[in-house]
């Protein structure tokens, strides 16, 4: 399986970004100062990149690099660009099935949420930039290496995605708890778009006004909520299930 592949130095790291990598972290030790790092600074916001500050401790693995300060974690998956994503699946299908992930952040979550969409057949999945669990190598052995075989984007912000998809006629879906319907009183053929919140706090509301329909699940125990990655499991088969008929 291919693992996360690691850059040390600032200026590597700076070349990394300018040839159109994007890195899940970029770690800068604490009290990193000068005008090379500045430099990266600037660069990093030009990609929506953000520097994780730690202790110089966290680098102690790094001994044996010249790291300068600065380590890019690359993705073991290429990302796909979300328009290019889109429109190729809208040129093949009449009826898409996509999800959206709004800052899940555990990456075993991610790992089985990714499998049971490469399952569900699904078509794209989209993360956003910052806030998000990121494609890892334990993503990719929870999901079984699922990982490989779906095309997954990492937007900027998930509303670039909301508003391309809707542009193209997909229908956005929140499952959300606060829905008067529930999944299985939706409809939920034709082009769609499931929008799943984080483990702790949902959907952020300034997504959740732009979908055009919400829906639950219903809920008969005691406990008020399901896992994230149990939760998009149902979601998209009852999707599926609606789509076979």
């Amino acid at each position: 399986m291919k693992e996360e592949m690691e850059i040390f130095g600032i200026r590597a790291v700076l070349e990394a970004l300018e040839s159109g990598k994007t890195p899940e972290r970029i770690l800068v030790q604490k009290d990193l100062s000068g005008s090379l790092f500045r430099q990266l600074q600037d660069v990093a916001k030009k990609h929506q990149m953000t520097l994780t500050v730690v202790p110089p401790e966290r680098f102690r693995r790094f001994a044996s690099k010249n790291h300068q300060g600065v380590v890019a974690i690359l993705s073991p998956i290429t990302y796909r660009d979300h328009t290019s994503l889109i429109d190729e699946v809208m040129a093949r299908k009449t009826n898409p099935l996509f999800l959206l992930l709004d800052g899940v952040s555990d990456v075993r979550n991610l790992g089985a949420i990714i499998r049971s969409a490469e399952c569900a057949g699904l078509d794209g999945l989209f993360l956003p930039a910052s806030g998000s669990a990121p494609v890892s190598a334990d993503t990719i052995k929870t999901s079984a290496g699922a990982a490989f075989n779906l095309p997954i984007s990492r937007c900027p912000h998930l509303k670039d995605a909301i508003y391309y998809l809707q542009a193209c006629g997909v229908r956005i879906v929140a499952a959300t708890e606060k829905a008067g319907k529930t999944l299985y009183e939706t409809d939920l053929t034709g082009p769609l778009a499931v929008l799943m919140g984080s483990e702790d706090r949902g959907i952020n509301p300034s997504l959740l006004k732009l979908c055009d329909q919400q829906a639950r699940l219903p809920m008969q125990g005691t406990i008020e909520s399901l896992n994230v990655s149990v939760a998009s499991g149902v979601f998209l088969f009852e999707a599926l299930r609606q789509r076979l008929g």
